[in-house]
């Protein structure tokens, strides 16, 4: 922790310098406390800045709450504590709601929102997850603003994450993105609660989550499920081993992402390396392979070159794994030059091994990916080229 010392990424030039965010909106921001309503004037102005950042080439991604507290009041059901099943259904009430304010807020910049529902697995299981990826990628590349939420109808308390802060910082992982912002009622983390001492002081910079930084957070709040100080600071430890910056600021003013980098006050978590390094070595030195894929020469040439893995420079397939196992790439010679995320399973990378990528459809019958393994799945184990996906 430091309060005003220089680091990697100093407060001052933390949005600026960001490329494609993930933004956390609290439910208090979009609702109404007194009537349930939406406060459409607020998401009027956050779409400005979001349309003002996409004019800039920066991606953006919402994690929206709110659901269950607008279909709560719509369903007679704010005003005391409800049961599971009744925030399901105030959250499928409430998410239609929601989306059409986003849809009617960023439509009048032009800017096309599209809806995602998530639950914890679909952040852990293997498959899902590389889906929810391909999807919100696809969907930032057609120049899409994904609006997600966490999956309140469908999910149970064990697939639940019970508060966004902690889905925002899973998402913000699964798509590399290098900043997290969670718009908050607060300006960041203090070193108490500045409500009961006066002598508090915000805490500026954060580079390590510390036990100290940790007791600054005081109590989960009851059934550690509603977010808090302490969720936020889960939600750092996620993005800061992301490699993405994550910074905690008060939402409640208007066209908060503008006030955020005009320099208001706020707490910023300083990321262990870049989302593509820290991407890359968890494939490198976390994962077991699956199976084996020999390459020829010319690919091996390619890979060295920063490229992705094509099926015609295939020559071999070992083991039995499927779409998205961790796979070893390997010469001719048995040598292993690089690890990776395989798009295809075993069976079908065997029909397309030597085939150009434009005849995939025909030999699986579906359009799969051109590349067996994308260069942002891939690392190189040895030296002498440039690091794929660079």
């Amino acid at each position: 922790m430091s309060g005003k010392t220089k680091a990697a990424r100093a407060p001052s030039e933390g949005l600026g310098a960001a490329k494609r965010l993930v933004v956390k909106i609290g439910s208090s921001l979009l609702a109404d406390e007194a009537k349930g309503a939406i406060r459409h004037d607020w998401i009027a102005a956050l779409a400005e800045d979001v349309a003002e950042l996409r004019r800039r080439g920066r991606d953006v991604v919402l994690v929206s709450s709110g659901a269950i507290a607008i279909g709560g009041t719509q369903l007679g059901l704010a005003g005391g504590a409800m049961k599971l099943e009744e925030k399901q259904a105030a959250a499928a009430t409430g998410q239609i709601r929601l989306a059409h304010a986003y849809q009617e807020a960023l439509e009048r910049h032009g800017i096309t929102v599209a809806q995602i529902l998530l639950t914890l697995d679909d952040t852990v299981e293997r498959r899902r997850y590389l889906n929810a990826r391909s999807t919100i990628d696809t969907l930032l590349r057609l120049g899409a603003v994904p609006v997600i939420n966490e999956n309140d109808t469908v999910a149970t308390n064990e697939i639940r994450f019970g508060d966004n802060d902690r889905l925002a910082a899973r998402v913000a992982a699964m798509i590399s993105a290098d900043t997290l912002v969670l718009l908050s009622t607060v300006d960041g983390l203090y070193t108490a609660d500045p409500e009961r001492d006066p002598n508090a002081t915000l805490v500026t910079e954060v580079r390590d989550i510390t036990p100290e930084i940790t007791a600054m957070a005081g109590d989960a709040p009851p059934g550690y499920t509603s977010g808090g100080m302490v969720t936020k600071l889960e939600a750092a430890k996620i993005a800061q081993t992301a490699g993405c910056a994550m910074v905690i600021v008060d939402g409640r003013r208007m066209r908060p992402l503008s006030a955020l980098a005009a320099g208001a006050p706020s707490t910023w978590f300083l990321p262990k390396g870049e989302p593509r390094s820290a991407r890359k070595h968890w494939i490198a030195a976390s994962l077991k392979p699956a199976g084996v894929i020999t390459v020829d020469d010319g690919a091996l040439k390619a890979l060295r070159n920063g490229k992705s893995l094509l099926p015609s420079g295939v020559t071999a397939i070992e083991g039995a794994f499927e779409r998205g196992d961790a796979v070893s790439v390997a010469t001719t010679g048995a040598e292993e030059v690089a690890r990776g995320l395989s798009a295809y399973s075993a069976a079908d990378a065997r029909r397309i091994m030597g085939h150009k990528s434009r005849e995939i459809q025909q030999l699986l019958g579906y359009r799969g990916r051109d590349e067996m393994i994308h260069r942002d799945n891939l690392v190189m184990l040895i030296d002498g080229g440039n690091e794929p996906g660079s």
